[in-house]
Formats: C-alpha cells, sequence, structure tokens
C-alpha cells in the first residue's frame, strides 16, 4: 500500500486520537499532542459524515473540559486547523479555543442552557427569574 503524505498523516492522526480515546476512557489527563489528536481527528470524521463546517466548529469545543486534560494544555492549544475531506471536497476548518468548559458538569449546563434557549426562541420564562414569588 503505497499512501500519499496528506493520507499518512491522517492515519498517524487517527492513531494518536486513539490512543487518547483509550486514555479518556481510562481517566487519564490527555496530553498536547492526544488532545489536538483527539479534536482533530474527530473534526475529520464529522466532516466526512457530511456535517457543515460551523456545525464542526461549534460543536468540536464541547469535546473536551479542562478536568480531562493536563495543566497548561488548554492554554497550549489556542486554535486548531485541519482540512478534512467534506463530501464536496477539501475545506479548512479552524477551532478557536478547544476547551473552554472546566468540568463536564458545566459542559452539560451550558448545553441545557443552549437546549432552554432554543425551546422558548428568546422568550423569558419563570425559570429565567429568581425572583419569582410564590402565591402571586
Amino acid at each position: 500500500m503505497i499512501l500519499s503524505p496528506k493520507e499518512d498523516e491522517r492515519l498517524t492522526v487517527f492513531m494518536a486520537a486513539e490512543l487518547a480515546r483509550r486514555r479518556k476512557d481510562r481517566g487519564v489527563e490527555l496530553n498536547h499532542p492526544e488532545t489536538v489528536a483527539y479534536i482533530a481527528d474527530w473534526a475529520c470524521e464529522r466532516a466526512r459524515d457530511g456535517w457543515s463546517v460551523t456545525d464542526i466548529r461549534a460543536e468540536a469545543t464541547q469535546l473536551l473540559t479542562r478536568e480531562e486534560v493536563m495543566d497548561g494544555v488548554p492554554e497550549m492549544v489556542e486554535m486548531i486547523q485541519v482540512e478534512p475531506v467534506f463530501p464536496d471536497g477539501t475545506k479548512l476548518v479552524t477551532i478557536h479555543e478547544p476547551i473552554r468548559a472546566d468540568s463536564r458538569a458545566q459542559l452539560e449546563g451550558e448545553r441545557a442552557g443552549d437546549l432552554d434557549d432554543a425551546d422558548t426562541d428568546g422568550a423569558r420564562t419563570d425559570a429565567d427569574t429568581d425572583d419569582t414569588m410564590e402565591g402571586e
């Protein structure tokens, strides 16, 4: 089998990402190369599945938390750029600040807030206010 340099690079990223997935599953904090490979591989696979660049960029920031990577890694990974293959060709995907949440609980709270906002289309509900009075 003869691989192009791009194919060889893609397989290297996959192998590093697979190692990162296994370590993450065991609760081991990821280092810098593992973190980059984990996110880059995920983005490449979503592109292959036909996701849009916008959706990949948004969801990629939800993959890892500060708890799941070694100290200093979020500051070292300010941006990840990959050129995955989409159904309509290769495109550049830039993910800014891919590690934003401190914990998985914080990440899940943000997602719940996003869902609440989508469900109400911007309308305020009683759950949005802390100063509701009982008996009114």
